[in-house]
């Protein structure tokens, strides 16, 4: 099949649900073992037998680097390997105007949304870097390009996953590891749950094709930059608006 994922491992953060469920999905048919990493071990656990074949759940916690680095040690001791890793567990936090957010609202977005990114690229590049292989799909945001109002710790630490993953994918260029962040508009996932519908109705309006997305189709760009196919493709950000993003 195109973009044959034959062999490889996959790590999908925030799989238990959601996007990161429907990326999991995919990218197994196409062929990779999946560590189906959550905070929600159960919920991981769930997916992983859902899906079957080499896919297993692993317990994460993106904001503590020690879980982290556990998760990823456990990966390669089970597998030997990691090939792709897609950073897509998120919050979208609580919606409210800057003067009103808390010193604790604004803290836990970053720490899941912005340092839980670096602390797993972190902990799988010195692997990639050492095999001369890997893929990195960071999961941002249209947020991170366009800002939401009420939304200014999202919108922030989204912008700061597409900065961090042009310096990224510029650092490793030559090794051989390419990685790429994808900027949904809004999609139909639980995440929703924590807006307001005058929130999502914002979002929604402001999509040319007037629909929210689906997971599955988010699922559908991150399997092409986690190939071998996207050999050329390197620190960039590409959008799954619906025509929304303009540059």
């Amino acid at each position: 099949m195109l973009f044959d994922l034959t062999g490889q491992t996959a790590i999908v953060t925030g799989a238990a649900t959601g996007i990161g469920e429907a990326i999991a999905r995919r990218l197994a048919r196409a062929g990779a073992a999946i560590a189906v990493a959550d905070v929600n071990f159960d919920g991981a656990a769930e997916v992983a037998q859902s899906i079957g074949g080499l896919s297993f759940p692993v317990h994460i916690d993106i904001t503590l680097s020690d879980s982290v680095n556990a998760a990823v040690a456990e990966v390669l001791s089970r597998t030997g390997r990691i090939d792709v890793l897609v950073n897509n567990a998120g919050i979208a936090g609580r919606t409210a105007p800057v003067w009103e957010v808390t010193d604790e609202d604004w803290q836990q977005i970053i720490a899941v949304n912005m340092t839980g990114v670096f602390y797993c690229c972190r902990a799988v590049l010195p692997h990639m870097r050492a095999r001369r292989y890997g893929r990195i799909v960071n999961i941002a945001s249209i947020a991170g390009k366009e800002g939401n109002p009420n939304m200014c710790g999202y919108s922030a630490t989204k912008a700061a996953v597409i900065g961090f993953t042009k310096s990224a994918g510029k650092e490793v260029a030559t090794e051989g590891i390419c990685v790429n962040a994808v900027a949904p508009a809004v999609v139909r996932t639980k995440i929703l749950e924590q807006l307001t519908q005058a929130q999502v109705d914002y979002m929604t309006e402001r999509i040319p094709m007037r629909r929210t997305g689906t997971p599955e189709e988010i699922a559908a760009v991150v399997h092409f930059l986690a190939s071998p196919d996207a050999a050329f493709v390197t620190g960039q950000c590409y959008d799954a608006s619906g025509g929304r993003a303009t540059y």
